[in-house]
């Protein structure tokens, strides 16, 4: 068997993954965490920042100078809640909205060119593969956190 760790290293590159900025959208500079952070807004209908910091599995002090640096940039706003105003909400700026539909876009064109590399079998299989992954993984006691 293929060695497991060097598999998701060589995956991890391809990805870029380890690039300080993962794209460059409208004249912003997006790091790989602030990508995420956007997806994530994006995808949740107004949420928490506890919330979106969980999601992520980030503490909520590297989160919130991460969303910090993302409200300067005007792409986050950060709302206190009318139930309670020491939870703060979070949206994206219509700046934000084109940022995190620019990244999605460039993403989803980049991962159909990887695909058709692949038959439909191929494909099918990968996704599959890769939902049990994510499944596994959601049941492990040491997911994302370091063994070391």
């Amino acid at each position: 068997m293929e060695n497991k760790r060097e598999i998701f290293h060589v995956l991890t590159r391809r990805f870029g993954l380890l690039n300080k900025n993962c794209c460059s959208v409208g004249g912003f500079d997006i790091s790989t965490v602030q990508s995420h952070i956007l997806y994530e807004i994006d995808k949740q209908n107004t949420p928490s920042m506890q919330q979106i910091a969980e999601t992520l599995a980030m503490d909520i002090t590297t989160f919130s100078r991460q969303i910090q640096t993302l409200v300067k940039m005007e792409l986050v706003k950060k709302t206190p809640s009318s139930q309670d105003k020491r939870v703060s909400l979070l949206s994206l700026t219509t700046q934000g909205k084109f940022v995190a539909t620019s990244i999605d876009h460039s993403m989803n064109a980049y991962l159909d060119e990887v695909f058709s590399h692949l038959n439909e079998f191929e494909r099918e299989t990968v996704i599959r593969s890769l939902q049990l992954l994510n499944e596994a993984m959601s049941k492990s006691s040491v997911c994302c956190t370091p063994l070391y």
